[in-house]
């Protein structure tokens, strides 16, 4: 019996699929190698733990930071060895600057752009990517940035031996003109290899905290500055207009507001007596009672929706790290987060677990300032390097309120700085010749010491042009120490930098 004939493949179709196969295998590695090497190299080249970064930081001067005027604000210089080190002009910037150290690395604006300073980033994507294959490997970018190097010194030289903060932005662009944090420190002996481990022992020790960023990593309870942000959740969800009263409002001004057996004390307006407030002068004098009642009206959805939209509860786009504001610890029963109303009435005002950075409340302030709109805050409006310079375009976060709403909280804000009753609370806010805006704060801590005293505004009330807060830990009430330190700083900005 013959054997039974094997079937034979064709060899071209055999020849065919591993040619396919291969094919496939060899355009997964060439997009691999595409993709690696060109969309991700800058990625790749710019992380901490790449060798160019780390010979970048050793061997070639970073790019300088300059000062909105072109002042020069960090610069480099050699040490024995001829290797450079950084230099900055001013302490009052080293909460913004950073530093940047052989020995401890980097913070602020020289660890947020160390790619760019170090110059392995370029402006132009095209000649980033392609920048490892050419003969120049770095190119340091200089950074110009929104800040006011005057302003700044004006803030910091305000707050004297107080530890506390003031942020004052442009609302129209977002732009950043002062970012002051007290106490400071000196980041040249940081940077300086002679004096490094010496600086950096003492202000470790220092119980002050100099190395905290106060306007931008410091969480505060804000007290009745939380009143606009009240007011424009109440608008905007209709709870609120500008003729909204409350009967219980005057009975309770002497003995408080009893809320599910928790009474809400007030008592620092008796001269108002039997009147029934509305939004407007229960802004002036700050009635406690009134925003009690008006965050309950409001509810604790639209109260937490408006906050979001202000930024609240997550980091805030910005050129440096921020820390989250809130109006509640949350896990509660009620809408937003809220234990009960007992905690919803005293957030309405700003106490309860309500917390804030300053940098967030400035934003509050400037987003009445545009009319509803709030702005991205920024500090680098250019990187300039030798291929060139590229801008940074201001950025809309979105509306919070509509323009309608919005004028409500500007007028009731402007009468708390410039109306008569206004004037008792926020005494020394308002600019000579300028029309002001604004709103103090006065947070009660609990136990022992001064409460933290705080002023948001804007000015002129009509066109604004710059927004401000101020922060000055255990200041006491907000119209002693914050206001007249944001009037000072306000009357500053118009004289030397104010646009005609």
């Amino acid at each position: 019996m013959s054997p039974k004939p094997r079937s034979v493949r064709p060899v071209a179709r055999n020849v065919g699929q591993v040619g396919l196969v291969l094919a496939i295998a060899f355009a997964a590695l060439a997009a691999g190698a595409g993709y690696w090497g060109v969309v991700r190299s800058a990625d790749l080249s710019t992380a901490a733990n790449d060798p160019g970064m780390i010979a970048a930081a050793l061997d070639t001067p970073r790019g300088r930071i300059l000062d909105r005027h072109g002042t020069v604000l960090a610069s480099n210089r050699k040490d024995a060895n001829g290797l450079p080190y950084r230099v900055y002009r001013d302490p009052s910037m080293s909460p913004v600057i950073g530093y940047d150290s052989r020995r401890y690395g980097t913070a602020g604006l020289e660890q947020t752009y160390d790619a760019q300073l170090s110059g392995l980033q370029r402006p132009d994507p095209l000649a980033d990517a392609l920048a490892k294959f050419g003969s120049q490997r770095f190119d340091p970018q200089d950074l110009t940035l929104s800040i006011s190097l005057p302003l700044q010194r004006a803030a910091l030289a305000g707050l004297g031996s107080d530890r506390g903060a003031v942020v004052m932005l442009d609302p129209r662009t977002g732009d950043v003109l002062a970012l002051a944090s007290s106490p400071t420190f000196n980041a040249s002996a940081i940077s300086n290899p002679a004096s490094d481990q010496a600086a950096w022992a003492s202000i470790i020790a220092d119980p002050s905290q100099p190395l905290l960023p106060r306007a931008t990593l410091g969480t505060y309870v804000p007290g009745s500055i939380m009143k606009i942000v009240t007011m424009m959740a109440g608008l905007s969800s209709g709870a609120l207009t500008p003729a909204t009263t409350f009967a219980q409002q005057p009975g309770a001004e002497r003995n408080g507001l009893l809320i599910d057996g928790y009474r809400v004390q007030d008592g620092h307006h008796l001269f108002t007596g039997s009147q029934l407030l509305d939004l407007y002068s229960a802004t002036e004098v700050s009635c406690n009672i009134y925003f009690a009642l008006a965050g309950l009206k409001t509810g604790g959805a639209a109260f937490d929706a408006t906050a979001r939209r202000l930024g609240f509860y997550s980091p805030i786009p910005f050129d440096l790290p921020t820390a989250t504001s809130q109006l509640t610890n949350g896990g509660g029963p009620l809408p937003g987060g809220f234990k009960d109303n007992v905690e919803l009435a005293n957030a309405a005002y700003g106490q309860a677990e309500t917390l804030v950075t300053p940098l967030q409340m400035a934003l509050v302030a400037a987003t009445v300032a545009d009319g509803g709109v709030l702005m991205q805050p920024r500090l680098v409006t250019a990187f300039t390097g030798s291929s060139g310079t590229r801008t940074v375009a201001p950025v809309s976060l979105g509306t919070v309120i509509s323009p309608a709403q919005d004028a409500i909280v500007r007028q009731a804000m402007t009468l708390a700085v410039e109306s008569a009753w206004g004037r008792i609370f926020t005494s020394g806010a308002a600019v000579p010749g300028i029309p002001t805006a604004g709103k103090t704060g006065t947070a009660q801590l609990g136990g022992p010491g001064e409460p933290n005293s705080w002023f948001i505004g804007f000015a002129p009330a009509d066109a604004p042009q710059i927004a401000i807060a101020v922060l000055v830990e255990h200041g006491g009430p907000g119209g002693n120490r914050a206001a007249p330190l944001a009037g000072q700083l306000l009357a500053r900005y118009f004289a030397t930098e104010a646009t005609p």
